[in-house]
């Protein structure tokens, strides 16, 4: 490798091609049909809005839930500092780690069957999983059609 990409630091997300067959880019409401329509509810409001969308569609953040996983136990602070400068937002960290305790999870569910540990920021400000003796035998199948995978291993079908 070069120097230049040797200190360079990585991102903690993936971009996936959103463009491809069979593939669902959650489209939502038609915007189209809200942007520059006649009767606006408040007069503050602009009459005319941008076509840019709200949502950010194909990112891919499963190199950011290993990272974190990988550093339990390490001072929050430190983490979180990483991690904002190589996120494009800082929201799917909040997705896996719970600040307050009442939000807190034994197992956190991606998408719709990608399992990850939940994760917490205890009184001393280090990071710490909710719940340590978790494994991928506690994850529930609900269907044979998925792949249901608990941090990347297939998690296996049990009558």
């Amino acid at each position: 490798m070069r120097t230049h990409q040797l200190n360079k630091s990585r991102k903690l997300y993936r971009s996936v091609n959103t463009t491809t067959r069979h593939r669902s880019n959650n489209p939502g409401a038609e915007y189209r049909r809200e942007r520059n329509r006649k009767k606006v509810e408040d007069e503050r409001l602009a009459t005319r809005e941008t076509m840019h969308g709200r949502q950010k569609r194909g990112r891919d953040y499963t190199p950011l839930f290993y990272f974190l996983i990988k550093h339990i136990g390490k001072p929050w602070d430190e983490i979180f500092s990483e991690v904002c400068g190589r996120l494009d937002t800082t929201e799917p960290v909040f997705w896996l780690v719970a600040l307050h305790e009442n939000e807190q999870r034994d197992l956190v569910c991606i998408d719709e069957s990608s399992y990850y540990p939940g994760l917490f920021v205890d009184g001393n400000g280090i990071l710490q999983q909710v719940n340590p003796s978790i494994t991928g035998h506690d994850v529930k199948v609900t269907c044979r059609c998925c792949t249901h995978t608990y941090m990347g291993e297939p998690v296996p079908w049990i009558d």
